[in-house]
């Protein structure tokens, strides 16, 4: 054994100590500092329906842009699911759960899964829909007060998609002169369902266009929870009881579809005998608007997810958009013409969303920044600016 000074040894100690030092604060305090943010988003819809897989796919390009794990769970349009899901989440180990919970306030669950959330100290953000309904709203109160947890949410202005679709169906019927026998146009309107924000706010845009018209007829508001299959079930026995009808108004693109099918199968041709509108940006509505068989379409509120995680990025990182307001209704959506459907169908027809650049709506990454912008027309214009 070689023998070292004692000056030497000294040395070989106080190196020792710094180094076990340094090791013990690698795994205790440098992970908290550098770990990404985590967002778990309990989407409302089925795995299968284009819009809510577009959602997604757009929230992940936009979680990858920022540096975020974002997790995405199908709720699969099971009310109850939403709850199980959210006592699940709750009760995983602190070290396991996400920072944020996204909800959607779809089929009126929202409060409750919010309540569950917050009670394990997790903080929640509501997107898509939030509380419009008074009985809800004197329950929750506002952001951050009952439930202190919940930080806000961002909604699109639905009633402009239910607005927009209606008034350029109802001006093609007017164009087309399809006034039935009292001289008015007669007009079927497929609402999605009874509860949820969205399709109420979406029927009420519906509905001022209609009344801005005043020579429209609604013929009757029918619910088919945004289901194809259910819409064209519907709509058959419709086209028999309102044999005025050339105008049918949908609260989205499968209800749309379904109301044209039933009425190619009764010898219709949409499109030239009937004219029918929709909501969302699958590639099917977009081949619709081009054959013309689809009158008028709405749609770019996908974004909504997205930019949920620009407000709550900054949020995290010490800018708070509270100075905004903390529920944040913004316009989201715009009635496409052909050569925007195309348009999109080149930029995102693969689902692929990476291109757009996230970073630059974050007041915290451009302090110069004063207001969010969160149009969709300015982000299918300036998308292929980043390759």
């Amino acid at each position: 054994m070689i023998e070292c000074p004692e000056a030497d040894m000294w040395i070989y100690r106080l190196m020792l100590g710094l180094m076990l030092g340094l090791i013990i604060g690698c795994m205790f305090f440098v992970p908290a500092a550098v770990m990404a943010m985590t967002v778990t988003f309990l989407n409302p819809g089925r795995s299968d329906e284009v819009y809510w897989v577009t959602a997604n796919n757009c929230m992940m390009a936009a979680a990858h842009n920022l540096g975020m794990q974002l997790e995405i769970i199908y709720v699969e349009r099971d009310h109850l699911k939403t709850l199980e899901l959210a006592k699940k989440i709750a009760a995983r180990p602190v070290s396991a759960r996400p920072d944020y919970v996204i909800l959607s306030n779809d089929y009126a669950v929202g409060a409750e899964a919010m309540r569950i959330l917050d009670a394990a100290h997790i903080k929640t953000f509501f997107a898509y829909s939030g509380f419009s309904d008074a009985g809800e709203r004197d329950k929750v109160g506002l952001p951050r007060q009952i439930y202190k947890g919940w930080l806000g949410g961002l909604e699109p202005r639905a009633g402009d998609a239910g607005y927009l679709t209606a008034r350029a169906l109802i001006q093609r019927g007017m164009a087309e002169k399809l006034m039935g026998a009292d001289g008015k146009l007669h007009m079927l309107a497929i609402a999605g369902d009874r509860s949820t924000t969205t399709s109420y706010k979406r029927n009420e845009g519906m509905r001022r266009a209609v009344a801005e018209a005043k020579n429209v007829v609604i013929d009757q508001v029918i619910y088919a929870d945004w289901n194809r299959a259910k819409a064209q079930e519907q709509s058959t026995w419709l086209y028999q009881r309102y044999p005025d009808t050339r105008l049918v108004w949908a609260g989205n693109d499968l209800m749309a579809f379904g109301a044209m099918e039933s009425w190619r199968a009764r010898g219709g041709k949409p499109g030239r005998d009937a004219y029918f509108s929709g909501i969302n940006t699958s590639s099917e509505a977009f081949t619709a608007l081009e054959s013309g068989s689809l009158s008028s379409l709405a749609g770019g509120h996908f974004i909504t997810g997205a930019f949920s995680l620009v407000m709550l990025y900054d949020y995290h990182h010490g800018k708070d958009f509270a100075d905004e307001g903390l529920e944040l209704e913004r316009s989201m959506f715009i009635l496409f013409t052909p050569h925007e459907a195309r348009r999109f169908q080149y930029l995102f027809g693969a689902q692929n969303y990476e291109r757009l650049d996230f970073r630059r709506f974050s007041k915290v990454l451009n302090p110069a920044a004063k207001k969010y912008d969160f149009s969709f027309r300015q982000l299918l214009n300036q998308a292929d600016l980043r390759r």
